[in-house]
């Protein structure tokens, strides 16, 4: 009832301020036939300038008065929906319609907004994230928004190490721990964060289920874990594991997590694990993986690789794989994790 379906509903409600000077409120701006008559933003740094044509306003009742708008336009970001909340009220209290994307708050939901523009004799509708859409093709659908965390921007000062691998059940979550365990004996603080509900092993600092949060809300997830962890340990190293892959074959839906997950620890160095042979998954190898990963985040570099041998070949040595790819190689169940925190202090130091 409260939804908007097509871009000739929103034409109907001309004109508009827009609320929101970043890529919702542009993007709203240039859909077919809305006209806009101002805009607004709560950032100081934007007030003033010119934005899409106009000049970025700081306060609502302001273009209430300078404009002849019909309706309100909320494009705000995720986490922002108190923000939003209030400027539903004082668009509907005002007597302007309100166009908003709450995202993980229903109209439907908030009966006291539908009263307040039924009062006025205003509405209310919402760009929604069409969630039938997805249920009609399908089949079911999360019964509201999953992106709830909101967007934050992190930079770290310990240097950030990814573990990151060609399949699934490669042994990332071995490697992890391990050059956590290491970089311990040889008196560094670190940090170990895992991604993983499996992750309950000591010295983790903490873990989590990655693949249980929308795509959207995985880096933030992971920028967070940084700056907490980073806020309580003041760690000398963070550890980050990865999950799946970027290029594992067979199995597409994971590769998009391993991806959220990387583009999120932005890490300084990349360690690649492999299991030759997987009994069980369909790796494309590591040239594959080093390529991926080294074009997603093109400010880092894969230093080792963690190589389990549980499935190789008689003539799969640590030397071969050495040899192949110009990496150092270990097996973290053979001792490994020593050469490899090596060749990341090297690169460290080095870079």
């Amino acid at each position: 009832m409260y939804s908007i379906n097509s871009v000739e509903d929103l034409q109907e409600l001309n004109p508009y301020i827009i609320v929101g000077c970043g890529g919702g409120g542009e993007k709203f701006s240039n859909l077919e036939g809305i006209e806009t008559v101002g805009f607004l933003d709560d950032n100081p740094a934007k007030q003033g300038k010119p934005f899409c044509g106009l000049e970025v306003a700081s306060n609502l009742s302001d273009l209430f008065e300078s404009t002849e708008a019909n309706t309100v336009a909320i494009m705000l970001p995720i986490g922002a929906e108190g923000t939003a909340l209030k400027y539903a009220v004082q668009a509907l209290a005002n007597g302007k319609n309100a166009v908003v994307s709450f995202r993980s708050l229903s109209l439907s939901e908030n009966e006291s907004l539908l009263k307040l523009a039924e009062q006025n004799d205003v509405c209310i509708k919402e760009i929604s994230p069409r969630l039938d859409v997805v249920r009609k093709i399908c089949g079911v659908a999360p019964e509201k928004c999953c992106e709830v965390l909101p967007k934050i921007s992190y930079e770290a000062k310990a240097p950030v190490i990814f573990v990151g691998g060609t399949s699934q059940e490669c042994g990332k979550r071995t490697t992890t721990k391990s050059l956590g365990i290491e970089a311990m004996k040889r008196g560094m603080k670190a940090s170990i964060i895992s991604t993983d509900e499996m992750g309950l092993e000591q010295p983790t600092a903490f873990n989590f289920r990655a693949g249980s949060l929308s795509a959207m809300d995985i880096p933030s997830a992971i920028l967070s874990s940084i700056k907490y962890v980073e806020e309580n340990d003041q760690p000398d190293i963070i550890f980050i594991e990865g999950q799946s892959s970027l290029t594992e074959d067979g199995n597409p839906h994971p590769r998009g997590l391993s991806a959220c997950i990387l583009i999120g620890a932005d890490p300084d160095a990349v360690i690649v694990g492999h299991r030759p042979n997987h009994p069980y998954r369909e790796p494309r190898g590591i040239d594959y993986e080093v390529k991926a990963i080294e074009a997603v985040v093109p400010t880092t570099k894969v230093v080792g690789l963690s190589i389990n041998l549980r499935n190789a070949d008689e003539d799969m040595t640590l030397e071969s794989f050495e040899e192949k790819y110009g990496l150092p190689a270990a097996d973290m169940y053979s001792g490994g994790a020593a050469k490899i925190l090596d060749a990341i202090l090297e690169y460290l130091d080095k870079n």
